[in-house]
């Protein structure tokens, strides 16, 4: 986010005045001796800073700043220039609450020293803002950044590297609160102004191509982003050497692409090297070390690999916690994030307290007006959804809606998902005609907002077809799979996890209307697919095991069906452990397949195990609950 400009009392002389004894040495010698030692201090600093070896560099900044203090007096320019560096130093070593004190000191002697228009105050301005924007606190951010490019646009003109810097910080801001509309044209204009400032081969325009390619992938706009990733990280590499943070950042994000275009295999090395290097360079106490850890874990959670998973995201939290302390917004995200794992896992008590302690912890650093706290709301509700809490999940979705609606405005990617959640409650209880308003309001706005080629657009398709399906309008729910599946093959490729369950969506469809010869090939091909991109043990294999398992079934082949039903079983209790709804279903389902072949006696164990099970983990008012009862009856 920033230039790193060498500092006006970097620029002195490094050579030390001729040494003498105590006793002669005037007290001239020894001021002009201890300066000197503090320029040396402040030269070899930088340096290392320029390496992102911050961990060296800062004991040589807090020394600078301590000489500079002791010979000049509190209220002297050098010292505030000081304070600023030393603050830079604590920024990137994730030290936020050490930083803060340092720039707001820095930015007060500035004023009083200098002046409130002056190019010093503009720094100071857009240093404070920018942690802020590290800390989430993006409403105290946003006046700061504007001033600062406004001021640097009066006193330095529109042509100037440190207008780049604060027209890219402002876009930062922007993207960070979802504001891609508002961001777009200002990374455009920082990065033409870098150019042709500062030349193409320069760290700042590496900078510039990694924050287009970023609003690009938060746009889902995949083929876009791509080159300016790899144009970034091969610029850097360049420039700053295979050994240097801002290299292993390029690695992360170009791994964070391949994450969300599903492709697995690519992006796994790549979070690995970022993780490794990250580790080399700036010590394994690190808070880029514990995004790299959450990251890997995020993969591995993506691909059902949940044993590898939850360690990581263990450490991650205790790193996080050690280096930033209990109260910061990096721990809520950490919490959230294994809350997430245990959700997926189906152990909603375990997940439950995370999710709730990620919120408090949220309201209580960021205030209740965050959009942090939005996608806190909304991701407890999802927990309360999956129990079949719909009263509590809908009260909660309604305030992340409200929220979002309030902070971020109606036009934001947030309230779009805000909107499809609400409507899945909706849908969920029935309620299909509250639920399908919610789903065409969320298809619209998502094609405003990310535009017509993107993976939520197919995702929202899907939805609104489900609504249709359930409700029997196959002839309206069709169409729509279609372009879904089609659109999700041209974004993400064919060989993608959400390709097949797409496909499975499809076949679902034709499952339902006795289309039985229709539904089997998707469901294999779904099954196939699966398999082969996140593996064999896999939740996902389960749930398509499952489905190829009901048309056997329905079809009267249950010697087919009886086999993969017992696999499924088999494989969801050894992937999600014995207490998980996924159990209860495929306990259900092959008590149907004993019972429609008159086998009785080992169906009905099979539903008593079923109805305890829902009971005990979604509680006694939960749909599948009556649904578990009536076939028991049966």
């Amino acid at each position: 986010m920033r230039a790193v400009p060498v500092p006006p009392w970097g620029q002195t002389g490094i050579a030390q005045a001729q040494e003498s004894s105590p006793s002669t040495e005037s007290r001239e010698s020894v001021i002009k001796r201890k300066l000197a030692e503090a320029s040396r201090l402040v030269k070899q600093a930088l340096e290392l800073y320029e390496q992102g070896k911050y961990l060296e560099a800062i004991p040589l900044g807090e020394r600078a700043l301590g000489i500079r203090q002791q010979v000049l007096g509190p209220e002297h320019r050098d010292v505030a220039e000081s304070l600023n560096y030393l603050g830079e130093l604590y920024l990137h070593q994730g030290r936020y609450s050490d930083a803060e004190p340092l720039y707001q000191q820095a930015l007060q002697l500035r004023k009083q020293l200098l002046g409130p228009d002056h190019r010093d105050v503009a720094e100071s301005l857009n240093n404070l803002a920018e942690l802020y924007l590290h800390q989430g606190r993006y409403q105290e951010a946003e006046p700061l950044l504007q001033q600062a490019l406004q001021l640097r646009k009066r006193l330095l003109g529109e042509e100037h590297p440190q207008v780049a810097l604060s027209l890219n910080n402002l876009a930062e801001l922007y993207l960070h609160q979802g504001r891609y509309q508002e961001a777009k044209p200002l990374f455009q204009q920082a990065l033409k102004l870098r150019k042709r400032l500062l030349g193409p081969d320069h760290r700042d325009v590496a900078e510039s191509l990694k924050n287009l390619a970023l609003l690009y992938l938060n746009q889902g706009r995949y083929q876009e982003a791509k080159p300016l990733f790899q144009q970034a990280l091969k610029l850097r590499k360049r420039l700053l050497g295979a050994e240097h943070p801002d290299v292993a950042e390029s690695l992360n994000n170009l791994a964070l692409l391949y994450f969300n275009q599903g492709q697995y295999q690519e992006a796994e090395p790549l979070f690995q090297q970022a993780l490794k290097l990250r580790k080399r360079l700036l010590g394994k106490e690190h808070p880029h070390v514990a995004t790299s850890l959450n990251n890997l874990a995020l993969l591995y959670f993506n691909q059902g690999q949940y044993q590898e998973a939850e360690p990581l995201l263990q450490q991650a939290l205790e790193l996080t916690k050690r280096l930033l302390g209990e109260e910061h917004p990096h721990v809520a995200t950490s919490l959230n994030n294994l809350a997430l794992l245990y959700f997926n896992q189906g152990q909603y008590q375990e997940a439950e307290p995370l999710f709730q302690q990620a919120l408090e912890l949220n309201k209580r650093l960021l205030g209740e007006e965050n959009p942090q706290v939005a996608l806190n709301l909304n991701n407890l509700a999802l927990l309360y959804f999956n129990q079949g809490r719909y009263q509590e999940a809908e009260t909660l979705l309604q305030q992340a809606l409200e929220l979002t609606k309030r902070l971020l405005g109606e036009e934001n990617p947030q309230v779009a998902l805000s909107l499809n959640n609400l409507a899945l409650v909706y849908f969920n209880q029935g309620r299909y005609q509250e639920a399908e308003p919610l789903l065409q309001q969320t298809l619209e706005l998502t094609k405003r907002l990310l535009g017509e080629e993107h993976p939520q657009v197919a995702l929202s398709l899907n939805n609104l077809a489900l609504v249709y399906f359930n409700q029997g309008q196959y002839q309206e729910a069709e169409p729509l799979l279609q372009q879904a599946l089609e659109l999700t093959k041209r974004l993400l490729g064919e060989e993608h996890p959400q390709v097949a369950l797409n496909l499975n969506n499809l076949a679902f469809l034709y499952f339902n209307q006795g289309q039985y010869q229709e539904a089997e090939p998707l469901f294999q091909q779904a099954l196939e697919l699966t398999k082969r991109l996140l593996g064999e043990e896999h939740p996902q294999v389960a749930l398509s095991l499952n489905n190829l398992a009901l048309v056997y079934l329905n079809q009267g082949r249950y010697q087919e069906a009886e086999p993969l039903l017992q696999q499924t079983l088999e494989l969801t209790k050894r992937l999600l452990g014995e207490e998980h709804p996924q159990v209860a279903l495929s306990l259900n389902n092959l008590a149907l397949v004993y019972f429609n072949q008159g086998r009785y006696q080992e169906a009905e164990p099979l539903l008593q195990q079923t109805l305890e099970l829902t009971k005990r983990l979604l509680g006694e008012e939960h749909p599948q609950v009556a649904l578990s009862l009536n076939n028991l009856a049966l």
